[in-house]
């Protein structure tokens, strides 16, 4: 841990200028510090009150099990009986707001909205009001992932149907929770759902129809949020006055040089990566971006297919699901180099990857976390809202997620070095004139982190999973986040005092 650390406080002195120059900056007093997390992660109590089957409970279930460490979310945290010790935590924070998601299949045991789950209700009704008690604003997310498993045997994603399954699923929540919660979102990474989850085996339900399904996926989902947009505007936002919007996964693509070749496979990869759902609902054009469809059109004759793997929009479609949104979430964790010519790798034919061919890479200074995928790539955060807003224009702006992995442990300095830097990139977006509304640091807790299992932790706060009533202990970064939320400014000098974590007045 000593050498990690080492090596991340290296990297972070080639912009220590930069963090002096900016020292003394403050964020509004209405920005929304908060912490974010997910059902399945969490809640436990898998088959408890008459919830039903979910794709994570499948595949985790399945002999040889997939997960690194063969475990599950039968249990997890156990946040489905920890109501108050979990708005404790956000208390001793000082949280302004808590981003959480619903299970679907707790609400809706058979994924229909004919049978409401009334335990399932009550639970987030309690957490809910717990959280309003002591003024910490809800943000919730629909869908995280965890889709009903009578859905999935269905189609899932690949349906057109589940535009209409998630509307009426989300009238179920908007008629139950829209008197409180004023801000919802609707699907949480479109990417990793539909890439991963149907053109790969990297997530749940893991179809892995490459160069297909992902697509299929891609056109259902954003026409699916257009439903449940719609539906709130239409029905409930006159009485309740909320907004609804969308979480997209967006990391950071630069090429590699500044060669018109690496520009545009850099370009391509935003595309593919995030512009796939992003393009559709915040563009003014609407649709996919037009780069990648026609990329995948030539694919497919060359492969020979009849027509383009990727589906059309029709006019009516495009018109439809543009501009769909009250707000734009970003996931937002690291960034990579890429390049037209080095490191292409082999991929599957047809598929995502094998349709764009680029490659990626990091800089060996980019100090690495406890996850494969994600180092701390400087200034990241301020190159892609910066993007964002070029690309799209003036939305709201929400960091849905942001945090750093460890393997454990309460001292926790990287996570500590890693939030100050993402925070002063946001800040420097924000002076850059994007509209960044609040920050939702992932994660309130250690959770079971999908096909890592427990390997890999994010939480402010370390969760005993050996315990059996999961104590949750506080780590250095939960000290230093509270400072800053408290204070509004970054003091990168302060260091915790002691590890006794309390609740201040007002909260």
């Amino acid at each position: 841990m000593k050498l990690f650390v080492a090596t991340l406080g290296a990297v972070l002195l080639c912009s220590h200028a930069a963090v002096v120059k900016q020292s003394g900056r403050s964020f509004p007093k209405d920005f929304l510090f908060g912490t974010a997390t997910a059902s399945y992660q969490i809640e436990g109590a898998y088959n408890e009150d008459g919830k039903g089957e979910n794709i994570w409970d499948r595949l985790t279930h399945q002999d040889p099990s997939p997960i690194r460490d063969h475990s599950n979310g039968d249990i997890a945290a156990d946040s489905y009986h920890k109501v108050e010790r979990d708005v404790e935590m956000m208390r001793e924070l000082g949280l302004d707001a808590y981003r959480f998601s619903l299970s679907w299949s707790r609400i809706l045991p058979t994924g229909f909205s004919d049978q409401i789950n009334p335990a399932g209700v009550d639970y987030y009704n309690r957490l809910i009001n717990e959280m309003l008690k002591y003024n910490i604003e809800p943000l919730v997310t629909l869908y995280h992932w965890d889709l009903p498993q009578p859905l999935q045997d269905l189609g899932g994603f690949a349906n057109p149907l589940i535009g209409q399954w998630f509307e009426d699923y989300a009238r179920v929540v908007y008629h139950h929770f829209g008197d409180r919660v004023k801000r919802f979102i609707t699907f949480n990474e479109p990417r990793e759902i539909c890439f991963e989850g149907y053109g790969s085996t990297t997530k749940a339900p893991a179809i892995n129809a490459t160069g297909i399904a992902e697509y299929i996926c891609a056109k259902n989902l954003v026409t699916a949020h257009a439903n449940a947009y719609y539906l709130y505007n239409n029905e409930f936002k006159a009485s309740q006055g909320g907004q609804v919007g969308i979480t997209i996964s967006i990391n950071w693509f630069g090429a590699k040089t500044d060669s018109a070749e690496d520009e545009a496979a850099a370009e391509l990869k935003r595309q593919a990566e995030w512009g796939l759902y992003a393009e559709p609902i915040f563009s003014s054009e609407g649709g996919f971006p037009k780069e990648l469809v026609q990329r995948v059109g030539e694919k497919s004759a060359q492969q020979g297919f009849p027509r383009s793997r990727m589906p059309e929009f029709t006019d009516e479609e495009r018109e439809y699901v543009r501009g769909a949104s009250d707000f734009f979430g970003v996931n937002h964790y690291t960034g990579s180099d890429i390049s037209a010519t080095e490191n292409l790798g082999q991929h599957p034919v047809p598929s995502m990857l094998d349709d764009i061919n680029v490659g990626s890479s990091t800089p060996a200074e980019w100090a690495p976390s406890a996850s494969v995928w994600l180092k701390l790539s400087p200034d990241s955060i301020y190159k892609t809202f910066t993007y964002l807003k070029n690309r799209f224009g003036d939305w709201e702006f929400y960091i849905t997620e942001n945090g750093w992995s460890t393997e454990g442990g309460l001292d926790d300095d990287g996570r500590t070095l890693y939030y100050r830097t993402a925070l002063e990139s946001v800040l420097d977006a924000m002076d850059a004139g994007v509209n960044i509304k609040g920050y939702m640091a992932w994660s309130l807790m250690d959770n079971f982190e999908w096909m890592e299992g427990y390997i890999e932790r994010f939480g402010l706060y370390e969760v005993d999973f050996e315990d059996p009533d999961r104590k949750r202990t506080p780590r250095q970064s939960a000290f230093v986040y509270k400072k800053i939320i408290k204070d509004r400014t970054i003091d990168h000098d302060y260091v915790p005092a002691d590890n006794v974590m309390t609740i201040d007045e007002g909260h």
